[in-house]
């Protein structure tokens, strides 16, 4: 299910990273436990009324050495282009500027639904300095405090007002849906080209010429899939030349639909940050993931190559080994049969769900190989286990205390899971509750 998507914008020091924060709660301070995971605090997911919806900061975009109010301008630009709704933040002590009703033009312009929060009324006796706010001609102002939380259910509330609403109706489950992610220039045009057997993406070796997401259906063997496109990361020329973070949003859209995910490296020119970042987003998202290394007919090789550059991959992406690997050439379609059968395998294991008693067989051997943990003298107690959701397959203990479950404990339970049934290429979400819950 894709989420829709927020958008704040303003001009510089009213406040966008603080409400943005504010939104997000604590879901962008959270820590992965395993190392490799990164990420970048101009866009996350957050959620409001049991409904989730991505939220992006524009104040976070540099675009190069552009005088302020161009850069303004773009990034209104973008947001305009990505976001379902838009959240035009002003500040109340200043009251309304020249650069605010610059702004102002371009949204109205823009015929997108826009909501208008006027940040720092700290006060609520100060809530008269929203009433020139009126002059924007953005409709009601709602007075927000960034730094104290004041405001924001109202205003969310408004903002979900205009949020496309949820499509009904149940979608094919029998068409295996994935799509390819990865930092430009990976070669992931040549890849849908190569799997589709046509021209249906233009193929540059210029990074990031692709101007256009296609969704496509195909067959094969009897398995009907659903090809989701991620290449098209720019729809506007120069406005998405300098903003290489704002290309993570469109992953994301995709990553929301898709069943598997196919995280795309580049074998000529290695690993680096960005792809950490974008492989990061499918594995929050518990999301089937496996790891193509396109390009791999460039590389001289000997009998050591392969297994070398498979040990980096483990190196740099540990939270991802539960992925498999394959070393593909999108130019000589190399291995690419291969690629069905691992994107089959990984749906059908990210959509398994175990027995509740084989369940707690495997649970319980675990704890007499290795007793659960004891904390301050108070030692954990696993009553039962269950699953309680697939995609991915998500296990619920029932514990006399969720806070005695180390992750350590945890990453162990894990890892006896999968060795007893695999589990290739899923994640797998343990946790606890109390008993009686």
């Amino acid at each position: 299910m894709q989420k829709p998507v927020l958008a704040i914008v303003g001009r510089p020091n009213v406040g966008k990273s603080t409400i943005f924060n504010r939104i997000v709660g604590d879901r962008v301070s959270i820590v992965e436990d395993m190392p490799g995971v990164t990420r970048d605090r101009i866009y996350s997911s957050a959620e409001w009324l049991n409904r989730e919806f991505n939220i992006i900061d524009t104040g976070g975009i540099e675009i190069g050495d552009e005088p302020l109010l161009h850069q303004m301008r773009q990034q209104a630009e973008i947001a305009i282009d990505e976001a379902d709704v838009i959240l035009f933040l002003v500040d109340g002590k200043e009251g309304v500027t020249a650069a605010d009703e610059e702004v102002a033009k371009l949204l109205y312009r823009s015929k997108k639904p826009v909501v208008l929060g006027v940040n720092k009324i700290d006060n609520p006796e100060r809530k008269e300095l929203i009433y020139d706010f009126y002059s924007l001609g953005m409709g009601e102002p709602y007075p927000l405090s960034g730094s104290h939380g004041i405001g924001l259910g109202d205003m969310l509330d408004a903002v979900f007002s205009h949020f496309p609403q949820q499509p009904e109706g149940e979608e094919d489950e029998e068409t295996i849906r994935f799509c390819l992610i990865g930092r430009p220039n990976v070669g992931k045009s040549s890849l849908v080209n190569s799997i589709l057997g046509k021209e249906r993406v233009i193929v540059s070796d210029i990074a990031g010429t692709t101007r256009d997401a296609i969704d496509s259906e195909f067959t094969r063997e009897g398995q009907k899939y659903t090809i989701i496109d991620t290449a098209g990361m720019r729809k506007r020329g120069k406005v998405y030349e300098y903003t290489e973070k704002y290309s993570v949003l469109r992953a994301l859209k995709a990553i929301d639909r898709a069943d598997v995910v196919c995280v795309v490296l580049n074998a000529e020119e290695g690993i680096i940050e960005q792809d950490k970042k974008v492989a990061g987003f499918a594995h929050e998202a518990g999301k089937a993931v496996l790891i193509i290394v396109n390009k791999w007919d460039a590389i001289e090789k000997d009998d050591k190559t392969l297994r070398e550059f498979e040990q980096k991959i483990r190196d740099h992406f540990l939270y991802l080994s539960y992925a498999p690997i394959l070393f593909v050439s999108a130019k000589t379609k190399q291995r690419l049969h291969a690629l069905y059968p691992l994107i089959n395998q990984v749906a059908e294991n990210h959509a398994l769900r175990i027995q509740t008693n084989v369940l707690n067989d495997v649970i319980m051997d675990a704890v007499a190989m290795n007793p659960t943990p004891t904390d301050n003298g108070k030692r954990l107690k696993i009553n039962y286990a269950t699953q309680v959701a697939t995609k991915p397959p998500t296990i619920a203990l029932f514990v006399n205390d969720p806070e005695l479950l180390h992750f350590s404990y945890r990453r162990f339970l894990e890892n006896r899971v999968r060795e007893t049934f695999g589990f290739i290429g899923t994640p797998i979400r343990i946790i606890a509750r109390k008993k009686n819950d």
